[in-house]
């Protein structure tokens, strides 16, 4: 199986105010270094896609996506893909990239999209997918603005329904926040926290997609969810279930 990971990258750059004087100094992230490696350890080949590398890196041909069995998008907005370099600065016409991962699911391809603050609608409305062409393949209804729930007590979401992905999981460990939507009619709900839907199965065309409302990795993943026994299992079982027949 070949996955194509896209996101779950960022650059922090800090103001160091000492008395009189200050200094700055800029660090670069990725966020999901251990979910990466847990999918390789389980055989899954992946193609890791930092956020910063889209604008250069990601497919202008369906072609190219249609070697993965399926596509994860986490923590990454809509805008990183619609607003690239070409159009924003040389008002390039050029394949709307979000488009094109339409395309590929609805000719089989697998999505998954994981939450997160750029995730669905994301912070302040920023990741805005609501507005965009992945919002009728995606299985859930998004809100119309800031999606986040903020639980710093931390919630324990519920198995609701019997499936492969979910099987022997009945308790799960705790989360620190999610992105809030409901699950479009048709779609299937698996696993629910605070009376929302926490992962959602679906279909578009001839291809599966599945939302997971929280983090893979911290701030809402909290350390008890990346050291829990199923946390390899849940993210293979999921990946499985997207791939193409």
């Amino acid at each position: 199986m070949k996955i194509l990971f896209i996101g779950e990258s960022w650059v922090i750059h800090m103001i160091h105010s000492k008395g009189y004087d200050s200094f700055t100094s800029t660090k670069y992230e990725e966020g999901a270094t251990y979910l990466l490696s847990c999918l390789k350890q389980a055989g899954i080949e992946v193609d890791y896609m930092p956020a910063h590398e889209v604008q250069v890196r990601f497919p202008k041909e369906i072609e190219e996506l249609k070697k993965y069995d399926a596509i994860v998008l986490s923590d990454i907005g809509s805008n990183t893909f619609l607003l690239q370099n070409p159009t924003f600065y040389q008002m390039e016409v050029v394949p709307n990239a979000l488009g094109l991962i339409r395309e590929y699911v609805e000719n089989g391809g697998g999505l998954l999209m994981i939450g997160g603050f750029l995730s669905f609608m994301g912070i302040e409305g920023k990741a805005n997918y609501k507005n965009t062409v992945l919002a009728e393949v995606l299985p859930v209804e998004m809100l119309d603005a800031d999606d986040r729930v903020e639980i710093p007590q931390g919630a324990n979401p519920k198995t609701i329904l019997k499936h492969k992905i979910t099987e022997n999981i009945e308790n799960w460990p705790a989360f620190l926040g999610y992105n809030k939507f409901k699950a479009k009619k048709e779609a299937e709900v698996l696993v629910k926290i605070q009376e929302d839907p926490f992962i959602v199965l679906g279909s578009y065309g001839k291809g599966k997609t599945a939302a997971f409302a929280s983090d893979c990795a911290p701030h809402w993943g909290t350390t008890e969810f990346m050291e829990w026994e199923y946390y390899q299992p849940i993210w293979v079982r999921l990946l499985n279930y997207l791939k193409q027949n």
